[in-house]
């Protein structure tokens, strides 16, 4: 049956391939324009569908950059329920805004978040607004194309490298690999904690980058579960064996799953879609599993689950008092957090893309 599926997913891949191609010649031959700001933009983004980690190194260079810059972030707001540009508040539904820019803007709520599948139009209405942002970061933009960043990051999950993937529907390749050249900074994600040199010499020479790219490495490092509701007078950290259910809508939960079972009796899971909308029944069905369950046992989800589930009237107290959630922090391997800041701040001041100093 899993051959029968490579057969007929095989001609579409090659067809979306196709489509690829033709749209990135456009913008090479200048047919499709792409347009250039007179502020820093620096895009973060990648080849493949889903989890390789935006948002959590989206918040990073929001916390390197906002002590030099007056940074904001313009998002198209994936799964919104809404079109056009629109400034996200710390009271926005993520149905109006979208999860990731909901989590950021309640993260940073001095940093302007917006949302615009146009954006162009988004960073025109974005500086209107806020006219003092000097630095915009642009959340999933690298196949936009229309706006010409001053500097192109391209996320790449370590479990899943894009050199031994293939074009949707066949893999999981939103584009073609060979677009990675267009990155000044490519960031393999989700790396092991222990990684030999022989680790890091494998991906660098699969990936085979040009001298004007660097190449760096990060792990995710899960933060203590905290109270998604606070106010219930709950504790504030788990003790470690703590029996815990777990819901989750994110693209890879394996990692987080892994990460909760290690340090907690993990008695349920229940696992959605990426940025799937909690509805009551799936409450009430992680309720009938606490209900089976010792009293102290808790529900965690993640931080972006955590948006889709906050300020929800229809959440029993208990449950809310039950509820948890786990953040994500970036960790750089090798040391190498301050040569990455040095480098785009360098970016940022210059705008050279091929005559920065790249750290070996």
């Amino acid at each position: 049956m899993k051959l029968l599926g490579q057969i007929l997913a095989a001609p579409l891949a090659w067809l979306y391939g196709g489509v690829i191609d033709i749209r990135h010649r456009l913008f090479d031959w200048g047919v499709l324009k792409s347009r250039e700001f007179d502020i820093p933009i620096i895009c973060v983004g990648n080849i493949t569908v889903g989890g390789t980690g935006k948002t959590p190194h989206t918040e990073l260079l929001i916390e390197l950059l906002s002590s030099e810059f007056r940074v904001a972030v313009l998002s198209r707001g994936y799964k919104r329920k809404t079109k056009g540009f629109l400034l996200a508040t710390v009271t926005s539904s993520f149905k109006k805004v979208g999860d990731e820019p909901k989590q950021i803007k309640l993260k940073y709520p001095d940093i302007p978040v917006a949302v615009c599948e146009r954006r162009v139009e988004g960073i025109e209405r974005l500086r209107e607004a806020y006219p003092e942002v000097n630095l915009i970061i642009l959340d999933d933009a690298f196949q936009h194309r229309y706006v010409e960043p001053w500097v192109n990051i391209v996320l790449m999950d370590y479990h899943n490298p894009v050199y031994e993937d293939r074009m949707l529907p066949l893999g999981r390749l939103r584009d073609r690999p060979a677009q990675l050249s267009r990155a000044q900074m490519v960031v393999v994600t989700k790396c092991p904690e222990e990684m030999k040199p022989l680790d890091y010499r494998i991906v660098s020479k699969n990936l085979d980058l040009y001298p004007y790219q660097s190449l760096y490495f990060t792990r995710m490092v899960s933060q203590p579960p905290k109270p998604l509701y606070p106010a219930y007078g709950q504790p504030d950290t788990l003790p470690e064996g703590t029996p815990v259910i777990a819901m989750v809508g994110i693209a890879n939960p394996t990692r987080f799953l892994a990460g909760l079972e290690s340090r907690y009796d993990l008695r349920q899971t229940f696992v959605f879609r990426d940025h799937y909308t909690f509805k009551m029944k799936d409450i009430h069905a992680a309720e009938e599993a606490l209900s089976g369950c010792p009293p102290e046992t808790v529900v965690v989800v993640t931080e972006k689950d955590a948006v889709r589930l906050m300020n929800s009237r229809k959440i029993s107290d208990d449950f809310k008092r039950r509820l948890y959630y786990v953040s994500i922090r970036v960790e750089f391997l090798e040391n190498r957090e301050s040569d990455f800041r040095r480098q785009l701040e360098q970016y940022a001041r210059e705008n050279q893309k091929y005559n920065v100093l790249h750290p070996e």
